[in-house]
């Protein structure tokens, strides 16, 4: 009886988690609906959506805060400039994935609010974020 209900547990657990990160979600398959409409591709791996291509690219070149970024992580989808830099940050932007899954629609404000922080004290508001160090301590670049 116990076997039965530890799939099923685990099951409800990770539907919550997406439930949970679901806002992000949305807007990060909206933004990689954009890049397939105009020429990009998209491939499903470990439990998210990857897209690169077409608007992904432009988007990650030129908008604000993430301008010339590789790859960023919106809830349960990673963006990326290209499958290469997908595939070169994919172990990072998976660390990312977990804290939006941890903390939900708030990930963003939390992020943004360290981010403000650090720049206000006079340190790197990416390097020094919290999240992204734990990024970089878990998955590396």
């Amino acid at each position: 009886m116990n076997s039965i209900r530890t799939p099923l547990r685990k099951a409800i657990v990770r539907l919550v988690k997406y439930f949970w990160a679901g806002p992000w979600t949305l807007v990060g398959l909206s933004i990689g609906m954009l890049g397939l409409i105009t020429g990009g591709k998209a491939w499903w791996r470990g439990g998210v959506v990857e897209f690169a291509g077409g608007f992904v690219t432009f988007y990650l070149r030129w908008f604000p805060l993430i301008r010339n970024a590789a790859a960023v992580t919106l809830g349960h989808v990673i963006l990326g400039r290209s499958q290469q830099a997908l595939e070169h940050s994919r172990a990072h932007e998976m660390v990312h994935v977990a804290q939006y899954e941890r903390w939900g629609p708030a990930f963003v404000p939390a992020y943004l609010a360290c981010w403000v922080f650090f720049g206000l004290c006079g340190r790197n508001p990416y390097y020094d974020n919290p999240f992204e160090r734990q990024a970089f301590r878990l998955g590396g670049p």
